[in-house]
């Protein structure tokens, strides 16, 4: 598991649009979307990276808006997984 700081530090890098969360154990991302069935399909995309990861995200779908986030329940917090998860994310 990653301190707050180190995780900040990676994303300031690697993944810009993120965030991590007040309490240090998450990160995470909202998506805009054009559309409601534009967002239900990019959560589809989603369950798909995640199943193939065996790695998933809360998903928080408003309309066509998509909030991402990311922990390694597991391990009590953000880890190698989630930065992995949020590579093939945003590379999509």
């Amino acid at each position: 598991m990653m301190k707050a700081e180190r995780i900040q530090v990676r994303l300031d890098r690697t993944a810009p649009s993120w965030t991590v969360t007040e309490d240090g154990k998450a990160v995470t991302r909202t998506y805009q979307l054009p559309s409601f069935r534009a967002a239900i399909a990019f959560v589809d995309y989603l369950a798909e990276l995640a199943e193939a990861a065996d790695h998933h995200p809360d998903l928080d779908i408003r309309y066509s808006k998509v909030k991402v986030t990311l922990s390694t329940h597991s391990e009590g917090g953000v880890t190698e997984k989630d930065f992995d998860l949020i590579a093939q994310i945003d590379h999509a």
